[in-house]
């Protein structure tokens, strides 16, 4: 006997919102993220037999899939309702192949449908439901495509890396490209030589306070600064002096003064990248921490007795497109707030920028899905970082529906008598603040604000109160940050919405790249990297060859080519360059030559790269095996707060072949060290987890009383114990970005779904 429809989310928290929403009319369940994937221990691409994907199902998903199965057998119909995106698709249509083909199925191929919820509202909820529609197999296939190329490329890169640079190093598809970025950038900063350079400035005084001061803009015909062409006059402080001496002596006057009324455009309404960089620049979120919010907001917050609420629209998305109900409620909204004055006329809307690769316009913007839930409204129901991230998305779109500001530029040129010299300066005054009410832009190069200019007329002579010459210097381009590196990615159409959180956080998981104060600088090892993947495979970390295949997938998507012809265009050139990586006998890292001589045989050492790092190393190897460790190992340390238990220095963590270890920093007077404990007990026998490294440099947490222990897990343990065997707890993350709280332990199928376990790893 049929019961009720079921719905399929992927989301425990995605569920209670779409199950308040539509009540006992449906059953709805979660798949909780992935069901089937590639195998972890083998490459699971049949290369022979036309890049055919073997599929299993993920380890513990067993009896989900068994619920899953057992809830559609029983259902009327079975509406799939993952996230409206490729992965979502990909998800969907692997629970539909298990729900057919389980053993005890009964549920014919029509009764599967698709749902897709941009918005998890009633409104939106129950008009998808009226209008389903069935899997998107093109969808599938991109996802597909994607998921084949990039384990092609770790699986096949991985053991040459391993072979040539280091044990336990992988290599990733868009991800390496995102080092060869980071390590580019780096070395222009190294290689830029600065320019020194003078600016003059003038206080000015005129018939009306306030004084004012301009700066040299030409002299004698030629102009002074040219930052866009790094065309500088004065070059000198002899230059500078002689020049601001001569002016001095001229009597001046106000040549020119041209005022223009600008708009000031609202910034449109967050896509994902824009987001990412926002909340970056304002809260110092990395993406990662931003989309994990983000999904929060979108899948449900419990609002009181209102029950588990939708607040945002869906957050993976490239397009700045705004449907006409959410425009008409955003122009209500504002006409009851603000007043009139404040609406832009109708039809007045900016165009979405040209960017680089195709917009995926299938979803609106990120926006908020109730304009009558202000953020004040709902704070109480938020964390502090949701009220954050809410209350930018909320602001964020509704001034991008508001009128733009408008700004009354003023500029004066002022010039000597015999205009051997002209002045400038311009400033500001805001005439309307439109959007400006609401939102502030803020500024990412650090202008020095605006310019109060006195009412003066043309013609009127002017004071000359001070000169004074100020000596500058050219700057390198800035490092990367996580929200400019998302950017650079975005604009040069590397990655997708839904990846560039994945590529940010795997680069620094790898240890290719570190931030240092909030700059993401490229390590030894990412260089390394980066740079015989450049040697070897230039075709694979081209960012335009990279970008072409993002295209390639879009094109796969919208059903313009076959997602086999994309593999297979990627897979000759790329199997072509591994085998000959393979078959060269080359050193990836040179050995590089030093001033220092053996003390065994007298003859010079090198510095050489090996499994553990740089090292050095005697050129008569291998006659003579001397060997020293580098002198500067000192330099990679961390600080901690915590005191020596023998001297009382301070301890700082170090890292050795074998993983992290606290270390005396009175070393080598004082050799104490400890281990880098996580605070979690060993459930075997009661020692202390601790931070460790494989023999092929995968970072694994082991019991202190190793080897007699030898307790070990490979993901880092929390303080939580399981409730039902009381072993350690783990956190993972799926690849939407939820989080799960699981037991290691063989036989306990504990699993949950925990929103802020990522502030708990």
């Amino acid at each position: 006997m049929k019961t009720k429809s079921l719905i399929i989310v992927e989301s425990p928290a995605k569920a209670r919102t779409i199950n308040k929403i539509l009540g006992k009319e449906y059953t709805v369940k979660a798949s909780v993220g992935h069901v089937r994937d590639l195998p972890e221990k083998e490459l699971g691409v049949d290369i022979e037999r036309d890049f055919r994907p073997k599929y299993i199902i993920i380890p513990g998903k067993q009896k989900i899939i068994k619920e899953l199965r057992e809830a559609a057998a029983s259902a009327e119909a079975v509406y799939l309702a993952p996230d409206p995106d490729r992965e979502g698709e990909a998800i969907a249509w692997h629970i539909a192949e298990l729900i057919k083909n389980g053993k005890k199925a009964t549920l014919n191929e029509d009764k599967i449908y698709r749902v897709t919820f941009h918005e998890i509202t009633e409104r939106a909820v129950r008009e998808a439901m009226k209008t389903p529609g069935r899997i998107d197999m093109k969808k599938v296939e991109a996802q597909q495509a994607r998921r084949i190329l990039d384990r092609l490329v770790g699986y096949k890169l991985s053991p040459l890396l391993w072979k040539k640079i280091k044990g336990g190093l992988s290599a990733g598809r868009v991800q390496s490209v995102a080092v060869r970025l980071v390590v580019e950038r780096e070395r222009q900063i190294e290689a830029f030589v600065p320019q020194e350079y003078w600016s003059v400035s003038a206080l000015f005084e005129g018939s009306v306070a306030p004084t004012f001061k301009a700066r040299l803009h030409r002299y004698q015909g030629k102009t002074v600064i040219n930052r866009d062409k790094e065309e500088f006059l004065i070059r000198d402080e002899e230059s500078a002096r002689r020049i601001s001496e001569e002016i001095r002596g001229y009597e001046y006057v106000l040549q020119s003064v041209t005022k223009k009324m600008r708009k000031k455009n609202p910034p449109q309404p967050f896509i994902t990248s824009t987001l990412q960089q926002e909340a970056s620049r304002r809260f110092g979120f990395s993406p990662k921490k931003t989309m994990m919010i983000a999904q929060q907001l979108y899948e449900g917050i419990e609002l009181g007795e209102e029950g588990s609420v939708g607040l945002i629209t869906y957050m993976r998305t490239d397009s700045t497109r705004v449907s006409e109900e959410a425009q008409e409620a955003a122009r209500d909204f504002i006409l009851r707030q603000f007043g009139r004055q404040y609406l832009p006329k109708r039809g007045e809307t900016r165009k979405q920028p040209k960017k680089a690769g195709k917009i995926q316009d299938a979803h609106e913007a990120i926006r908020p899905t109730y304009l009558n839930r202000p953020p004040e409204s709902v704070r109480a129901y938020l964390t502090k970082d949701q009220y954050h991230l809410y209350s930018l998305i909320w602001q964020r779109f509704l001034a991008s529906q508001m009128a733009p500001a408008e700004a009354e530029h003023t500029t004066f040129v002022i010039t000597d008598r015999e205009q051997k010299v002209e002045f400038r300066v311009t400033g500001e005054v805001l005439k309307f603040d439109g959007f400006l009410r609401l939102y502030q832009i803020q500024s990412e190069d650090g202008d020095e604000g605006e310019t109060t200019l006195p009412a003066l007329k043309e013609g009127e002579e002017l004071k000359l109160l001070e000169v004074e010459p100020r000596q500058h210097f050219t700057q390198p381009p800035p490092r990367y940050t996580e929200a400019s590196l998302v950017k650079a990615l975005e604009e040069k159409g590397v990655g997708r919405p839904s990846t560039y959180a994945t590529i940010i956080s795997t680069i620094q998981e790898r240890r290719y790249v570190k931030k240092s104060q909030g700059k993401l600088v490229p390590t030894e090892l990412g260089k390394l990297v980066n740079d015989y993947l450049v040697e070897r495979f230039p075709e694979l970390i081209d960012v335009a060859f990279t970008a072409k295949m993002e295209d390639a997938l879009d094109q796969v998507e919208g059903g313009e080519v076959g997602w086999l012809e994309v593999v297979r265009s990627f897979y000759g050139p790329f199997n072509r360059d591994l085998k000959r990586a393979l078959e060269s006998s080359e050193k990836a890292v040179a050995d590089q030559p030093t001033e220092m001589t053996c003390d065994l045989c007298g003859r010079a050492m090198v510095k050489r790269w090996g499994r553990h790092g740089w090292f050095y190393a005697c050129s008569g190897f291998p006659e003579c095996k001397n060997t020293k460790p580098l002198e500067d190992k000192k330099n990679d340390v961390q600080p901690t707060d915590l005191k020596c238990p023998e001297c009382g220095s301070e301890m700082v963590i170090r890292e050795s072949r074998y993983g992290r270890f606290y270390a005396c920093s009175s070393y080598p007077k004082c050799k104490a060290t400890l281990p880098l404990s996580t605070g979690v007990k060993c459930p075997i026998d009661g020692g202390e987890l601790v931070e460790r490294k494989s023999k092929r440099g995968k970072t694994y947490w082991g019991c202190s009383n190793w080897p007699s222990c030898r307790f070990m897990l490979w993901a880092k343990p929390l303080m939580e114990k399981c409730p039902e065997c009381d072993f350690p707890l783990l956190v993972e993350e799926s690849r939407n970005g939820h989080f799960y709280i699981l037991c290691p332990r063989k036989g306990c199928n504990y699993r949950v779904e925990r929103e802020e376990a990522g502030s708990k790893t």
